[in-house]
């Protein structure tokens, strides 16, 4: 949904405002935001998700520390991090290849929407709007 001209406005004045107060952080924000995501770092999440299972089964042949398996509990939050890293980069990259396309999306709800949070939005903008 476009925003309005008023909106449009307030949003500028925000920009030009961070622009003159911190270029370099504003440069590296707006710079974020348009990178993809980079092949090294799903390799690299992949990496850990490997390093991180063979930490947890390795974990269970090594003695336990007053009863805790501290080198299991380490590789599981490895491998957790790993596939979390892993699968955050495979997600925005299939996001880019699909905005990238340049085909009109085939349904009216908004990629990323469903249904039901769609119609959550409606309704609460029609009572909004009726409070008015």
């Amino acid at each position: 949904m476009p925003l309005s001209e008023h909106e449009q406005r307030l949003l500028d004045q925000i920009e030009r405002a961070l622009y003159a107060e911190d270029p370099k952080f504003a440069s590296t924000v707006r710079g974020a935001r348009l990178r993809k995501p980079s092949r090294r770092r799903k390799l690299q999440g992949i990496a850990l998700l490997l390093l991180g299972a063979a930490l947890l089964v390795t974990g269970v042949m090594l003695p336990k520390v007053a009863g805790v398996p501290v080198v299991s509990l380490l590789g599981f939050l490895i491998m957790f991090g790993g596939a979390l890293l892993a699968w955050t980069s495979f997600r925005r990259g299939d996001k880019t290849a699909a905005e990238g396309d340049g085909d009109p999306p085939s349904s009216p709800t908004p990629p990323g929407r469903s249904g039901f949070s769609q119609r959550m939005e409606e309704r609460f903008r029609k009572r909004f709007d009726e409070e008015r």
